[in-house]
């Protein structure tokens, strides 16, 4: 009888003890689960901020104010006048300080305003929104009628690279948006 009480006790702690184990192996699955929630949620924000940053540009550059104003340029004329990016060789970076750069921040956008200052996109996570704007050429208009193709009329084509970064983040969630508009040829 003494040695099946032994054994009893010997039961009895390797059931708590792969009860232990099993118990430490849901908490921490549990806080890997809340860690990778937690990193879709920010780049889910930073993703939302790139956006934004599109839609500032289109916002800048259809404001009638801002177009008809000669002291304040739009992205998209000022991209015009920079460095053209050639798709072959180039690449665009949201981090490239040879671009158009415009700023979203929690206060919107602004009619009659270069949205240049940069400030917090959102303060759920503190994300940053900019875009960075290149011309890349000028073609002939495809799809248009004829009598945009026989006058002097070409589309510039342009790329706008909406960025967004989490505080703390060493990596930036970018979207892309190609635009063509109607504009008078250069030659």
């Amino acid at each position: 009888m003494k040695n099946q009480k032994g054994l009893v006790l010997v039961f009895a702690l390797l059931v708590l003890l792969s009860i232990t184990i099993l118990g430490v192996s849901s908490v921490s699955s549990s806080l890997l689960q809340t860690k990778m929630a937690s990193s879709l949620e920010r780049k889910s924000v930073a993703f939302d901020a790139a956006e934004a940053a599109i839609a500032g540009v289109v916002f800048e550059s259809e404001d009638e104010t801002v177009l008809s104003d000669p002291a304040i340029t739009d992205p998209l004329s000022e991209a015009r006048q920079g460095l053209v990016l050639n798709m072959a060789v180039d690449e665009m970076s949201c981090f490239d300080n040879n671009r158009i750069r415009r700023d979203v921040t929690a206060n919107g956008m602004t009619m009659t305003t270069q949205h240049t200052i940069a400030a917090q996109f959102s303060d759920q996570g503190n994300v940053n929104s900019w875009s960075q704007t290149a011309f890349v050429r000028e073609q002939a208009c495809r799809g248009s009628s004829n009598v945009i193709s026989g006058s002097n009329i070409k589309c510039h084509v342009f790329v706008v690279r909406g960025c967004g970064q989490s505080q703390g983040s060493s990596y930036a969630v970018a979207n892309t948006l190609t635009a063509a508009v109607f504009a008078p040829a250069t030659n």
